[in-house]
């Protein structure tokens, strides 16, 4: 594939209508887990192999945001008291979580987007917090709080890290707003400031003109008893190498995805000029939602207009789990075990984009396909 600067459940898969490589039969997927009550969007596994999951603030009225599996059942994680946001403040307590995601120190990082229901962050809400999954308890909390870095249209949507880099390492953010731009976010671990990169650009932003069509249907915004509108998603899915070296990111609404330097984005001194012009397009893809990373290179996305899971490797991609109950895969963790772990949630079914009818169908379910590659831990 050409490469350009765009600087300018345990079943046999079944087959639906998406296109499959000649090269690779579809694996199987299995369902780690049936999940009821509000929807779910992130997973993580951390490298002992436990399973954590978070649920935001978008209408389902989560009784906790941050959730271990345990015997296949959510529980709340680090208790319950930190996903109580009545019994304390928006600083110490998690608003609305998007994304959980284990590093390979042994700790667990909450991003908490502050914002429920996708409104602007509240005083105190937008966060990363670190918990010790040796001892359960939360050992860090940087606020993100620099208004020229978290905008009032700022959506924090997912995140990747680097341990090695500075005093204590880096974590790469990607905001998915739906009012303003996207963009990346880089934040030093140890002093919590931040830099905004790409703000605006064109590889963070939504394609133009760009319209999924799921289950026969084009998914657009339509409220009931209003008229239909574009549903357009900034960045969202980010994956980083395992050297470290590239970041791999993509807009939800948009069938490209893109690469840039680590290094440009970490480094306050080089222009957003110089980043645009070391962006890679790394060509057409199918719309997917989160991206994963494995330890030999290849990138992971889902397809939520056909129901697959995909791969990215030697410039092609390649279709590797195709199944029914694939509905919206959203975030994707690759486990030391050599499986994907991913949630299907239905996102595409919510009410919101059926005049008012909510569509979903329980249980969530949490799924993974054999991948045979770990986890990138850059520690």
């Amino acid at each position: 594939m050409p490469r350009h600067s765009i600087a300018a459940l345990t079943l046999t898969a079944l087959t639906i209508s998406a296109p499959v490589s000649a090269q690779q039969k579809p694996g199987t997927v299995e369902v780690v887990a049936d999940l009821t009550g509000a929807m779910p969007t992130g997973v993580t596994v951390a490298p002992s192999g436990r399973i954590f999951l978070n649920y935001p603030q978008w209408g389902d009225k989560a009784p906790f945001a941050v959730a271990e599996l345990k015997n296949g059942r959510p529980t709340p994680y680090p208790n319950l008291d930190a996903n109580d946001l009545r019994s304390g403040t928006a600083r110490s307590h998690f608003v609305s979580v998007q994304s959980v995601v284990a590093d390979g120190a042994n700790r667990l990082w909450v991003l908490d987007t502050g914002a429920p229901g996708f409104s602007a962050p509240v005083a105190g809400g937008a966060k990363l917090v670190a918990i010790d999954l040796a001892t359960n308890r939360i050992v860090k909390t940087l606020l993100l709080d620099q208004p020229d870095v978290v905008l009032p249209t700022t959506y924090l949507n997912d995140v990747r890290f680097d341990l090695r880099q500075g005093e204590q390492g880096v974590a790469y953010i990607t905001d998915s707003s739906i009012k303003g731009p996207g963009g990346l976010i880089v934040v030093d671990l140890a002093t919590g400031k931040a830099l905004r990169r790409l703000s605006g650009h064109a590889s963070t932003m939504p394609d133009p003109g760009f319209k999924p069509v799921i289950d026969g249907q084009v998914l657009m915004n339509r409220p009931a008893g209003g008229s239909p509108t574009p549903w357009l998603v900034g960045t969202d899915g980010i994956a980083i190498s395992p050297d470290g070296a590239t970041l791999y990111y993509c807009a939800l609404s948009s069938r490209h995805f893109y690469s840039v330097p680590t290094a440009l984005l970490r480094d306050p001194s080089v222009t957003e000029a110089q980043i645009a012009a070391s962006i890679t397009d790394l060509g057409p893809k199918a719309p997917s939602d989160g991206l994963a990373e494995d330890a030999d290179g290849n990138i992971y996305a889902g397809d939520y207009e056909h129901g697959t899971i995909r791969r990215f490797a030697e410039g092609k991609w390649t279709t590797i789990a195709q199944d029914p109950r694939i509905l919206w895969p959203d975030t994707l963790s690759v486990g030391t075990d050599g499986w994907l772990y991913f949630t299907a949630n239905q996102l595409h079914r919510q009410a919101g984009f059926h005049k008012g009818r909510d569509l979903r169908r329980q249980p969530y379910q949490l799924l993974r396909v054999r991948v045979g590659a770990g986890p990138v831990l850059l520690k």
